[in-house]
């Protein structure tokens, strides 16, 4: 993996995510880590031999509320439960910034923008 890599444990979100379809492992992170927006990333998983393509937002969630700063990752062709689990997300490609939405659905239509974008590169 080739880039910066933030390592850390899957702690529990909003499952905000889930219920639109893109289900996230989350981690905090301390101000200043890196850039906030959506990147093009990859994800190697605590005792899985695989390094999954990610689709991973850094900021605050400011469409839903949210007010802690988070890495969350939406693993393509990854099905399962990280809860508690050792992740490590590499950085690729910043692919926006993070954008505060009108609604839901709008986030979502952009959520599939963003994974249609990242994989095609």
């Amino acid at each position: 993996m080739d880039g910066l890599v933030i390592e850390g444990v899957v702690i529990p979100g909003r499952q905000i995510g889930h219920t639109i379809g893109f289900p996230t492992a989350n981690i905090a992170l301390e101000p200043g880590v890196c850039e906030r927006g959506v990147y093009r990333t990859q994800v190697k998983v605590e005792g899985v031999d695989a390094v999954f393509d990610a689709m991973s937002n850094v900021g605050y969630n400011p469409s839903v509320g949210g007010s802690e700063l988070r890495l969350e990752s939406h693993l393509f062709g990854f099905d399962g439960d990280l809860y508690g689990r050792r992740i490590w997300v590499c950085l690729i490609e910043k692919i926006r910034d993070e954008i505060r939405f009108g609604s839901v659905e709008e986030l979502q239509a952009q959520l599939e923008k963003d994974r249609e974008i990242i994989l095609n590169k």
